[in-house]
């Protein structure tokens, strides 16, 4: 009963947070509102415990780093697009060995978050008002804000529930692993970063950073398919949520549409540790196309969402491709249940 109701709890501070974030971002006129929401799910995702102080002021400082040093590597050697390439490569590579690993806590999935974003952001350095490592730097101040304040709200009432998500398995072969994704990544990412039109290109990129956490879900074409379409929902319901809030545009509206999708989403990803990542990375894909949506970046409005929509079924699809000729093949793929173990 107790692992119930902190799944629910769970559940719902995932909510709140990514509404409370979101909301905020976009009263205050940021550019890029959804980054703050997505730094809380991955904060709050990694565990159901609350970051101590010294930790959340750590992973903005992790954040605020990064982001300077992509921004720095663009500089340097943007014009350069082999050298660029293979350095970013080795980044990604070291991340994905982290995570397959488990080791870093949230670290290398932001770090890969900021991988792809940051580069992106400074195609349109002039455009955004600010520099892309202040733009960072509030986002991550934001996600570790409203992770605690999520938890503030719906503290645990028990200590047993407040334990750390169950631990998933580590790969026999994180190595190679690690650098088939690395070469997913590159090649999206190349395909993108020559593409000024920030608006539609970044989703491609980020969906895959997103998918190749849940990509190991997939052992059979039942589950690819599975994967596509929760995947393509999150893109879906974003469309939805930008219609209504054009009929409503209030903060009101805005915080309410966020928090119903979040309850959906952040729900049934903290309730089942197997497919958890699955929702929370459409969760992640909703408020990627709906922060888009009402971002003031060019090109940002409602005429481009078929075609983010599309992107996002292009991305998946893509990825699942590329894992199934890149990625080797493992004997432990057969069970969910011995990946992902469950305490009882």
């Amino acid at each position: 009963m107790s692992t119930d109701t902190g799944g629910r709890r769970q559940g719902l501070r995932i909510a709140f947070a990514v509404a409370a974030s979101f909301t905020t971002a976009v009263a205050q006129g940021e550019v890029i509102p959804f980054l703050g929401a997505v730094f809380a799910t991955q904060f709050l995702m990694a565990s159901r415990r609350p970051m101590g102080v010294p930790q959340g002021i750590g992973f903005v400082a992790v954040i605020v780093l990064a982001g300077y040093g992509f921004m720095l590597l663009t500089s340097i050697l943007g014009n350069r697009p082999t050298p660029y390439l293979l350095m970013l490569g080795l980044i990604y590579f070291a991340c994905f060995l982290a995570q397959l690993n488990r080791r870093g806590g949230p670290a290398p999935g932001l770090i890969l978050i900021i991988g792809v974003a940051a580069p992106l952001l400074g195609v349109l350095d002039r455009d955004l008002g600010a520099s892309v490592v202040v733009i960072l730097g509030k986002a991550a101040a934001n996600g570790v804000l409203f992770a605690w304040l999520a938890h503030v709200a719906f503290p645990d009432q028990e200590s047993a529930d407040s334990r750390p998500l169950p631990p998933q398995h580590i790969h026999r072969q994180a190595t190679r692993i690690a650098f088939a994704n690395t070469v997913i990544l590159l090649v999206i990412f190349a395909f993108c970063v020559a593409d000024d039109d920030l608006s539609t290109a970044v989703v491609l990129p980020l969906t895959v950073v997103s998918l190749l956490g849940q990509i190991d879900l997939v052992t059979s074409p039942r589950a690819a398919a599975g994967l596509v379409i929760v995947n393509l929902l999150g893109g879906i319901v974003a469309s939805i949520s930008f219609t209504i809030l054009r009929l409503w545009p209030e903060l009101f509206w805005l915080f309410l549409i966020v928090l119903t999708v979040g309850l959906i989403f952040g729900g049934l990803a903290a309730a089942n540790v197997t497919t958890g990542k699955l929702y929370a990375g459409a969760l992640i894909t909703f408020l990627i196309l709906f922060g888009l949506g009402v971002s003031p970046l060019p090109g940002s409005s409602a005429e481009a969402f078929s075609t983010r929509i599309a992107y996002v079924l292009a991305a998946v699809v893509y990825t699942i491709l590329m894992a199934a000729v890149l990625w080797p093949a493992r004997p432990d793929l057969g069970s969910a249940e011995v990946r992902h173990p469950v305490s009882t």
